[in-house]
């Protein structure tokens, strides 16, 4: 999965570097630690269902957790909830703890927390477990033309 996420971002002309790590446990935490790179700057894809507008990605930093029901109240919804493992990669094709932003099976809106683009670079899954990209965050903007919102609480 990852050869395509990187030929997609080749393609696009976006500069990136590839790190490996050896993947003995899923979540954003544990990537950072074995890749020596900041939480903080180390990004988890959730799959959320929100109610009024479907299914979409969020692009979290690894050391926040989402605030659902602001990421409702934001998009016009009443409620959101993460969805379960077996949709999550039904939805993008990728396993858990490897969902990247880019190129899923299911074309699905993305949604950025804000905070990401205080930093030059963030590491991003691409789509591949103990797979994951050093990368602008505006790349990731503008290659998944993705919303960006303030939704994280420390």
């Amino acid at each position: 999965m990852s050869k395509r996420v990187i030929q997609f971002l080749k393609d696009k002309g976006i500069d990136f570097e590839v790190r490996e790590y050896l993947h003995e446990e899923k979540g954003a935490r544990f990537a950072s630690s074995a890749m020596g790179f900041p939480i903080e700057k180390t990004i988890k894809t959730l799959v959320v269902d929100v109610a009024a507008k479907g299914d979409l990605l969020v692009l979290m930093p690894g050391d926040c957790k989402l605030n659902l029901k602001q990421l409702a109240k934001l998009l016009g919804s009443e409620r959101a909830a993460m969805v379960d493992k077996h949709t999550a990669e039904c939805l993008t094709g990728y396993l858990l703890g490897g969902i990247s932003p880019f190129c899923t099976k299911t074309r699905l809106p993305v949604v950025m927390e804000e905070n990401l683009l205080e930093h030059d670079k963030v590491a991003v899954n691409a789509g591949q477990r103990g797979v994951m990209l050093i990368i602008s965050p505006r790349s990731i903007v503008s290659v998944t033309n993705c919303q960006i919102l303030k939704l994280s609480r420390e």
